[in-house]
Order: C-alpha cells, then sequence, then structure tokens
C-alpha cells in the first residue's frame, strides 16, 4: 500500500479509482508551457517541513548536467513544442557547478527563465556573481529570481530556515536588485495569516528595501499552501471539477513537466515539481515519453495544485 503518511490512510492508491469506488480525477497534458529541471536536492540549508527534504546531505536527486539539460532542450526543437518558460529548482540550483551555464543555454535560446533560490551564500559567491551580472545585462526581461522568503518577518522566515537566514537573503535580494535583476518572492501559508494581512506585510518589506516586486500580484509574491501529510484532504474524482467550479487547465500538470536525475539513473520526466520521488509519476525518459494523462493520485495533488490552486510556474 503507498504510503499517504499519518492520514487519508486508504486513500490514493488505484491509480484509476478512488477509496470510494468513483472515478479519479486525470489532468491531460494540452500544452507543454513550462519545463523545468531539477539541477539536485542538495541544498545548503535544511529547512522545517521541505517538501523535498533538500539539505546539505541529501543527494537522492543528483546533480544535472549542463549536457543533459541540453538534450532537452534540442528535444524541445525536435519536437516542435511551444515551450515558453525553463524553471530551475532544487534543493538550491547554485549549488550545481552546471547551473550558471544551464542559465546561459536557456537564456541564449530564447526562453524566460525562472530561476527557484533562497539567494543565499551559494548564489553569492564571487565568481557566480561575475557570470551572473552579464546574463542580468543582456536579458533584464527574460531571467526572473524568485526568492524563497518565507514571511515578511526575520522571526517567521528563521523559524523554518535558522537563525540569521533572513538576513542573509536579503543580503542577495539586495545584489539582485543593484544589478538590475527581475524578482519574484515565494512564502508560505502556515502561520494562518490572512492573505491580504501577508500581503500588506511584505509590500511594507519590498518598500523598504526598494525591491520593484508587486505584493498583490499572485504571480510576483506567491503564497503556497502547505503541504501537510498529516491533513486528511478529499480524493479529487471527476465529478469534482463541476462540483468546485475548476477545469483540469487549472492543474500545473496541464501545462508542465520537470526533469530529474534519481541517484545513480538516467534523467528522466515527471508530472510535475512536487513529486520528485514518487515513481508512480514517473512518465518517461525522453519530452516524447511523457505526454500522457497524470492521475491525481496523491495529497499533494488535492490539498496544493486544485483545492490551493497553486502552480510552480511563473
Amino acid at each position: 500500500m503507498k504510503d499517504t503518511g499519518p492520514a487519508n490512510i486508504g486513500k490514493f492508491q488505484a491509480p484509476d479509482i478512488t477509496a470510494k469506488g468513483e472515478a479519479r480525477a486525470k489532468v491531460s497534458l494540452e500544452r507543454l508551457d513550462t519545463l523545468w529541471f531539477n539541477t539536485g536536492t542538495l541544498c545548503n540549508i535544511t529547512c522545517v517541513n521541505c517538501y523535498i527534504d533538500s539539505s546539505p546531505t541529501n543527494d537522492a536527486l543528483a546533480y544535472l548536467t549542463l549536457a543533459e539539460m541540453e538534450s532537452y532542450l534540442d528535444e524541445i526543437a525536435d519536437l516542435g513544442l511551444t515551450v515558453r518558460e525553463i524553471g530551475f529548482t532544487g534543493g538550491e540550483p547554485f549549488m550545481n557547478p552546471d547551473f550558471p551555464d544551464m542559465l546561459k543555454a536557456a537564456l541564449a535560446r530564447g526562453y524566460e527563465v525562472l530561476v527557484l533560490t533562497n539567494a543565499m551564500r551559494p548564489m553569492q559567491r564571487p565568481l557566480i556573481k561575475a557570470r551572473l551580472l552579464p546574463l542580468i545585462e543582456v536579458y533584464p526581461e527574460k531571467l526572473t529570481f524568485r526568492v524563497s522568503l518565507d514571511h515578511f518577518s526575520e522571526t517567521h522566515h528563521d523559524e523554518m530556515r535558522g537563525m540569521g537566514s533572513f538576513g542573509i537573503t536579503l543580503e542577495g535580494m539586495d545584489w539582485l536588485r543593484d544589478a538590475g535583476a527581475s524578482l519574484a518572492v515565494a512564502a508560505r501559508s502556515l502561520w494562518h495569516e490572512t492573505d491580504t494581512a501577508t500581503r500588506a506585510g511584505f509590500a511594507a518589506l519590498f518598500a523598504e528595501k526598494g525591491y520593484e516586486i508587486d505584493a498583490s500580484h499572485p504571480g510576483k509574491t506567491v503564497i503556497f499552501p502547505e503541504m501537510d501529510m498529516t491533513a486528511e484532504v478529499p480524493e479529487i474524482t471527476t465529478a469534482c471539477w463541476g462540483i468546485l467550479g475548476k477545469s483540469p487547465s487549472d492543474v500545473m500538470c496541464a501545462t508542465s513537466r520537470m526533469v530529474v536525475k534519481r541517484k545513480g539513473a538516467d534523467p528522466s520526466i515527471i508530472a510535475c515539481t512536487l513529486l520528485p520521488y514518487d515513481t508512480e509519476f514517473e512518465l518517461g525518459a525522453t519530452l516524447g515519453e511523457a505526454m500522457g494523462d497524470v492521475a491525481l493520485n496523491h495529497p499533494h495533488c488535492a490539498k496544493f495544485c486544485v483545492l490551493g490552486g497553486a502552480s510552480c510556474s511563473a
């Protein structure tokens, strides 16, 4: 039986039907708008409730290489896919020694590029800054850094990421601001504040620091729902779309896929950024093999994507 955590016992087992015997919702790939690359799970810090368990020791997803990444960009061209955006996540992408070259390669091919980073010491190394500056200067409208800033207060952010991390992240954001980079922020919703209060807090911080980030824009200040495996969530059936007033098109696996490289294995394509370890969501080694439907057979599918309405893409 698949492990769904301490809650949801008996649920999310069969790809086609729910525990109640109802038809499980599936999502078709309507178009490949965003292709994500997980650069590896190693990170410079260990956060509380990291959805991917990134840490200085977790190398379950190995470093992706430039050559491996470019092979997928070649396949995009060969298949004539209309990919708009290349996203990079980790771990911390700047831990990967090939990452600056990956950025350059994606930008040189004309893609919009979104980098998920904590903007801490790995990004702040002088050699990395020297590599980033020309990319920011040449591609100011194409390259966006979405910085993980869990809360607008130092206390709550450091509660998740360790004492002093808030200040170090702001140092990185200050450098990106001064370099003219496009900035966004990814926050968390676990303090049960209203959306309005959270955005007001970020707006005040952005004004104080001179960050040109729209705190009211859901794509610029992204407040993610928590992925709590201890929480009971409903399974999403085909009937839920009408009941909830939502569409399969709203779910990110309708428009995105992610490349991962499991330790000791070749790269493969998975359904989304949230489920890097669940082999049920591994779709193939190539983009051509990864065009099939995705069954919403995991608690994250329900809570984060359908009920939470969240997406990792810009």
